[in-house]
């Protein structure tokens, strides 16, 4: 049982490792090499599991030689955009000008439904409003609308707007990030005075709290206890 539980951890370890070398990319959609390479993986990984009669370095080897592959033609795929194409594909044109393009749609095996789906799931459910869709390399779509169906921007409207920041994090589940509240341009003092305005004697009681680079602060102390 031993010996089960500490190959299990390996093993476990190992992918995570690997699924770090290969980068946050391989953790969204995927490519078809990374499909390819993520399907191997989880087979060959496996074995050793399954078998302890199995030598462990006989499924980590397997592992590592695709990652070693799988970086190789990522950096080739950066570097060559002939290879991206040949290996990942070209995006396809599937509405242009409000008309779907149909020898595209069956180039690419896209049916009509599908097609509509993933415009709703955009918002979009009139086809002549879209002035291109295109199928990803990834296998999803992106529509973009005539611009006259887009909303109007602040520039457009000529408002003079200030640009935002991404809200700092200061407490998260009772847990005070210190270098949050400093990056912020805050110290102890401020955070003191904020709880102090809502009743709260310790970060211990928020739930979450931030702050951006307006002086908004978004506050939620933690539920009572039942």
């Amino acid at each position: 049982m031993a010996i089960v539980f500490i190959r299990t951890v390996i093993v476990f370890v190992v992918l995570i490792l690997s699924m770090r070398l290969m980068g946050k990319r391989q953790l969204g959609e995927l490519e078809l090499s990374e499909v390819v390479v993520a399907v191997l993986i989880s087979d060959m990984a496996s074995h050793p599991l399954q078998d302890i009669g199995v030598p462990l370095f006989n499924g980590l080897l397997p592992v590592i030689v695709l990652l070693c592959c799988e970086i190789l033609i990522s950096g080739a795929i950066v570097k060559s955009v002939r290879f991206r194409a040949m290996v990942c594909g070209r995006p396809s044109i599937l509405i242009e000008n409000g008309k779907i393009i149909q020898s595209e749609m069956k180039r690419c095996r896209f049916t009509v439904d599908e097609l509509t789906e993933d415009l709703r799931k955009k918002g979009i459910t009139d086809i002549s409003k879209v002035k291109y869709a295109v199928l990803e390399t990834d296998g999803t779509l992106t529509a973009l609308p005539y611009a006259t169906e887009n909303p109007p921007s602040a520039a457009d409207l000529k408002v003079q707007v200030g640009d935002f920041s991404i809200p700092y994090t200061i407490i998260s589940g009772g847990r005070l990030i210190e270098h949050n509240l400093k990056d912020s341009g805050h110290d102890m003092q401020w955070l003191n005075a904020q709880l102090s305005s809502r009743n709260i004697s310790s970060p211990k009681d928020v739930y979450y709290m931030t702050v951006d680079n307006f002086e908004r602060v978004y506050f939620l102390p933690k539920e009572p206890r039942k």
